[in-house]
C-alpha cells in the first residue's frame, strides 16, 4: 500500500512539471521582421546610423560620397540616429515607419533630419545593358541637369527628386551637372559595367558657387 501510494505521488509530481513546462514553451519566441536600408552618405561628414540606439553599419563608418550597402532594419515606425564618427553627439533623429516587402534608400545631405530623406527602391532585373538613376542631394544647389557624353540624361531635376532607372550601355562615360544657367558644376568621368544598377547622386550641402562643388558625384551600385 505504501509503494502504491508512492507511485501516484511520483506519477502525479511527473505530470506537474510536463504541464509547467508545456505553460512556459507554448509560444515560439517571437521574431521581429526585417527589411534592408541602404545609408547614403551624401555630406561632407563622416557618419554612423543608428535605429532605436543600436549601431547599423558596425563593418565600418560611412565615409562622404559613400553608402553601406542594404542591412537589415526592423519593420514599422522606427527611431533612426545619424551621429558624426567618433562622436557621441547626435546630430539629429528621424522617425521612419518602415513598410514590409520593400527595401529603402536613406539619404543623408547635411546635418539635419529636414533635409534627409529616403526613398522605395524598385530595383529591377538588369540585362545585358546598365541600369542608372540620378537623386539629387544637394539642397542648395537648385535644379540641376545631368548629362553622360554630351547627351542629357535627367533635366530640371529637383531636390529630393528621384528618376527612373534608365538603360545604358556600359563603358566609360563624361558625367556632367549643370545648373539652371547652364554652368558646368561637375565633369568627371565613370565606367559603368554592364548588367548593374548604379544611382549617381550629388554630394549635398553645396552652392553653385562654392568651389567645393567641383568635388564630384557618389554612384553606388544597388544590384
Amino acid at each position: 500500500m505504501m509503494k502504491f501510494k508512492l507511485f501516484v505521488f511520483i506519477v502525479f509530481i511527473g505530470v506537474i512539471a510536463i504541464v509547467s513546462c508545456k505553460k512556459g514553451n507554448d509560444d515560439a519566441p517571437a521574431t521581429p521582421l526585417k527589411t534592408s536600408i541602404n545609408f547614403i552618405n551624401a555630406s561632407s561628414d563622416t557618419i554612423n546610423f543608428y535605429v532605436n540606439g543600436t549601431r547599423l553599419n558596425i563593418a565600418a563608418a560611412s565615409y562622404p560620397l559613400g553608402s553601406t550597402g542594404y542591412l537589415t532594419t526592423p519593420l514599422g515606425e522606427q527611431n533612426y540616429q545619424v551621429k558624426k564618427d567618433r562622436n557621441p553627439n547626435t546630430l539629429f533623429n528621424l522617425v521612419l515607419p518602415v513598410d514590409t516587402g520593400k527595401v529603402y534608400s536613406f539619404f543623408v545631405t547635411d546635418n539635419t533630419s529636414e533635409n534627409t530623406f529616403t526613398v522605395v527602391d524598385t530595383l529591377k532585373k538588369v540585362d545585358k545593358l546598365s541600369l542608372i538613376r540620378f537623386v539629387h542631394t544637394s539642397p542648395k544647389m537648385g535644379d540641376v541637369k545631368i548629362l553622360m557624353n554630351d547627351t542629357v540624361m535627367f533635366a530640371k531635376a529637383k531636390f529630393k527628386s528621384v528618376s527612373d532607372y534608365l538603360h545604358v550601355t556600359g563603358g566609360l562615360k563624361v558625367i556632367k551637372v549643370l545648373d539652371a544657367e547652364g554652368k558646368v558644376l561637375i565633369e568627371e568621368s565613370r565606367v559603368l559595367v554592364l548588367g548593374r544598377a548604379y544611382t549617381l547622386f550629388t554630394k549635398g550641402g553645396l552652392t553653385a558657387t562654392d568651389s567645393k562643388a567641383t568635388t564630384g558625384t557618389g554612384l553606388i551600385i544597388n544590384k
